[in-house]
């Protein structure tokens, strides 16, 4: 059974840092295709796609994030991470490390498509 489990949200002020990892069990690193990613939701408003990495390595961002976070991931550990820098208060939300058996780049893949979603990690920014 696949588990995303989300560490490292709490509470900075802005223009600060954090890094946010997600220790991933039962999955699909052996698959041929993943997409693997952060979304996250405000309270509010609707939930947003921050940040994907495909199988090949292949990155994309949500306009509002980059320049500022950084999505990694270390196969040998089985851990994605989410480099947040120069932090802002409209980061502030719950954030969710998710994953599917796809590729990134398959035209309308969105939120709803993805299999597997952490418990989520709160991400507090103070102005």
């Amino acid at each position: 059974q696949v588990q995303l489990v989300e560490s490292g949200g709490g509470s900075v002020q802005a223009g600060g840092s954090l890094r946010l990892s997600c220790a991933v069990s039962g999955y699909t690193y052996t698959y041929s295709s993943y997409c693997m990613g952060w979304f996250r939701q405000a309270p509010g408003k609707e939930r947003e796609e921050v940040t994907t990495i495909d199988s090949d390595g292949s990155t994309s961002y949500a306009d509002s994030v980059k320049g500022r976070f950084i999505i990694s991931k270390d196969n040998a550990k089985n851990i994605l991470y989410l480099q947040m820098n120069n932090l802002k208060p409209g980061d502030t939300a719950m954030y969710y490390c998710v994953a599917v058996a796809k590729n990134c780049w398959i035209p309308g893949l969105g939120g709803a498509d993805f299999d597997y979603w952490g418990q989520g990690t709160q991400v507090t920014v103070s102005s």
